[in-house]
Order: C-alpha cells, then sequence, then structure tokens
C-alpha cells in the first residue's frame, strides 16, 4: 500500500484519506477554534472512492491521518463479459480484469482506451478516453 501521512486540520476539501482501511474523497471539514487548554478539533466528512460509502470522523487536528497514493495509468480494453472488462495495461502489457462501473457501462467499448486508478491494491476504471 502506498500511503504518506498527514496533520488532520491540513486537508483540505477535495483531498484523498485512508478512513477505516477505505480510501476516501473529503467532502466537508469543519474546525473548531482552540480552547484555553485545548486543541482544534477537525470534523471531517469523506465519501469512499470505490463504494461511495459515506465516513465521519472527529478528532484533533493535530492528530496524523493517512493519504493514499493514487497511481493512474491507461489501459485498453481487449474484452468485455458482462460486467467485467479484460484491459491490458498500455506501458506494461500485463493484463488483467476490471469491474465496469454502471456510470461508464454504456461507454467501455473492446478496443476503447480506459484510465484507470490504483488505489490501496484496488484497480477501477475511472474514464473513458
Amino acid at each position: 500500500m502506498s500511503l504518506k501521512q498527514q496533520e488532520a486540520s491540513s486537508l483540505k476539501i477535495g483531498s484523498f484519506v485512508v478512513f477505516d482501511g477505505f480510501a476516501c474523497k473529503v467532502v466537508k471539514i469543519d474546525m473548531s477554534k482552540t480552547g484555553k487548554h485545548g486543541h482544534t478539533k477537525c470534523r471531517i466528512e469523506a465519501s469512499g472512492l470505490i463504494d461511495n460509502r459515506k465516513i465521519i470522523k472527529l478528532m484533533p487536528g493535530s492528530d496524523r491521518v493517512d493519504i493514499p497514493l493514487i497511481e493512474k495509468k491507461n489501459a485498453q480494453v481487449l474484452s468485455i463479459h458482462g460486467d467485467i472488462a479484460n484491459v491490458m495495461d498500455v506501458s506494461t502489457y500485463e493484463t488483467f480484469d476490471l469491474k465496469i462501473p454502471e456510470e461508464l457501462k454504456a461507454e467501455v467499448k473492446e478496443g476503447k482506451e480506459v484510465l484507470y486508478w490504483i488505489i490501496l491494491n484496488d484497480k477501477i476504471i475511472k474514464q473513458v478516453k
């Protein structure tokens, strides 16, 4: 797994974070001011990148969170079997199967090139070129 760490208070809307072992995109951040003896508190609302699950975390701003390093690669679709596409990476020529997302089923065709992301050892199709 490719991860780096960052303070929770430095996260921005649209950045990526790992909560409960799932890669997520930050949707909303609320930060409270420091008190007399306290620290900044962060309420982070995130949406899963793979399954769109909603996760809300409350933590001190000084806590460190994991940030996934996402690889973006291109592949050519070799064949389609139901909702699974057999693809070949255009740089390494490795072939493997990827699940076709619902919103891209009409666009993914044999011979087309797709953009896929590698997130925490999971590969997902994000775009058809």
